[in-house]
């Protein structure tokens, strides 16, 4: 089983960006706490991220056959990409988007995810640890056999 965990813009700049919200972790930090758990878990995981949506774009497309489900952060393409949208549909891999601050709590335009339409859950103001439910959550769709 292969979950692909995929982070958006400026999720590379965790533990330097906005500290009072996303905190201090670095995203080595959360991206070693991902590995450690999927390996706990028996599951292996692939982690990726970009600051362009063309790129994320192609990696969702990677997955088709590559993956059995998805963890997205798409960063600020959730309140901006049909793209990134599009591309989950046309794949039609179990997802659940994840956002380490609670978006919802935020300025008006983070309340807007366009991949949410797609994903069958949302995990939101959990910190790192919302990746790990997400997981979690993927793995339990999966052995529904939905």
């Amino acid at each position: 089983m292969k979950i692909l965990v995929i982070n958006g813009p400026n999720l590379n700049m965790l533990g330097i960006r906005e500290p009072h919200i996303y905190g201090k972790k670095t995203y080595k930090d959360l991206c070693d706490m991902i590995n450690g758990y999927a390996l706990s878990r028996g599951v292996e995981v692939e982690i990726y991220q970009s600051n362009h949506e063309g790129a994320l774009v192609d990696k969702i497309q990677e997955a088709y056959t590559a993956a059995d489900g998805i963890v997205i952060n798409p960063g600020a393409y959730t309140h901006t990409s049909v793209a990134l949208l599009d591309a989950l549909k046309a794949v039609g891999i179990p997802a659940v988007e994840v956002h380490i601050s609670d978006v919802d709590s935020r300025e008006d335009f983070r309340k807007i995810s366009y991949v949410r339409t797609y994903c069958f859950k949302t995990v939101s103001g959990h910190g790192f640890e919302g990746y790990l439910e997400a997981i979690d959550s993927v793995l339990e769709r999966l052995a529904e056999g939905k």
